[in-house]
């Protein structure tokens, strides 16, 4: 069972976190901040409960709150884009409810707030926020590792918190925290070790790592989406996604995206949608399903980035040095 003898105070997407667990991955605030923005409550007795027993594994929404109920874990209810309240069953895995509570609670908590969780990673290049979405296995961790690897830092891994600024409703990414997950794989190619690594709850092979000195902390204007995807040609390629294909895209890739309708979002949503590609550049990156491809990957997407168009070519491993990507990292 999670001790509750201490409040923790956080910050992650821009919010201030008052939190009765210890959520770790998170950036700690040495002073108390009042008033708070999300309170995470640990309560034992969760007078919700009642209303999720006979619906296991199974959300429930209504106006401002999502309820759901995962078996030998834990009960939650997101409300109000406020409140957390989750109420652990006996012995309950410490990891999962952290797992449950950065991931489907927060994303469901940001939607209520009015803001716009994508699916992804996101990496700061040059001043402005660039997204990596894509369905899960995509690879996109591993990809932003390898913008990592080059210099270039993390704003966020897993939900990536985009808002519209008041003046000119342009799209703006706010850091989440200092973390990915990267599988064993990913680990082994760029050289890495497990040993001081914790593993993901269920998923022995996947790590959580730290990456405090790669963070960057502080909000940056959204300039660009790359929908990363694997794909059966031998060849990695890229190429613009346009017109209305790109609202299906931000659709498809809104972090747990089925709370949208549910919560009465649907005009919100599209409007957001709206508002985001008309300021930004939006690619789907191509990748075969075998290999290493993210240095390769990553060279494709800054000179798309730093060229400002992109005329539509393969590249893959085996290709000459005078056609590698400027960025290429041998």
């Amino acid at each position: 069972m999670i001790e509750t003898e201490q409040r923790f105070m956080y910050k992650a997407f821009g919010l201030r976190i008052a939190s009765e667990l210890a959520l770790p991955e998170l950036l700690g605030l040495d002073t108390p901040m009042e008033p708070c923005d999300v309170h995470i409550v640990n309560d034992g007795k969760g007078m919700f409960k009642h209303e999720l027993d006979a619906t296991p594994n199974t959300y429930v929404v209504k106006p401002n709150q999502v309820m759901f109920y995962i078996p030998n874990n834990a009960y939650y209810c997101i409300q109000d884009g406020r409140t957390i309240t989750v109420a652990p069953v006996h012995d309950a895995d410490q990891d999962l409810i952290r797992l449950y509570v950065l991931g489907t609670c927060m994303g469901a908590l940001l939607l209520q707030r009015g803001i716009y969780p994508l699916h992804g990673s996101a990496i700061a290049i040059d001043g402005k926020a660039y997204a990596i979405v894509g369905e899960s296995g995509a690879g996109k961790s591993t990809l932003a590792s390898a913008f990592i690897s080059l210099g270039y830092p993390l704003l966020s891994d897993d939900v990536i918190a985009v808002s519209l600024s008041k003046e000119e409703q342009a799209a703006v990414v706010t850091p989440s925290y200092p973390q990915q997950k990267l599988w064993q794989e990913s680990l082994d190619q760029f050289g890495m070790t497990t040993n001081s690594y914790r593993s993901v709850y269920g998923r022995e092979t996947k790590y959580n790592i730290p990456v405090t000195t790669s963070y960057y902390p502080d909000p940056l204007p959204l300039a660009g989406v790359f929908e990363l995807v694997k794909d059966d040609h031998p060849q990695a390629d890229i190429v613009r996604i346009e017109k209305m294909d790109r609202f299906q895209t931000l659709f498809c890739h809104t972090f747990r995206q089925f709370f949208v309708p549910q919560l009465g979002l649907t005009k919100w949503h599209f409007q957001t949608s709206a508002a985001i590609v008309n300021h930004i550049s939006m690619f789907q990156l191509r990748r075969p399903t075998s290999g290493f491809t993210a240095p390769l990957l990553a060279a494709l997407v800054l000179d798309a980035i730093q060229s400002g168009t992109y005329e539509e070519r393969p590249i893959w491993g085996g290709i000459h040095d005078d056609q590698k990507p400027k960025h290429f990292a041998t």
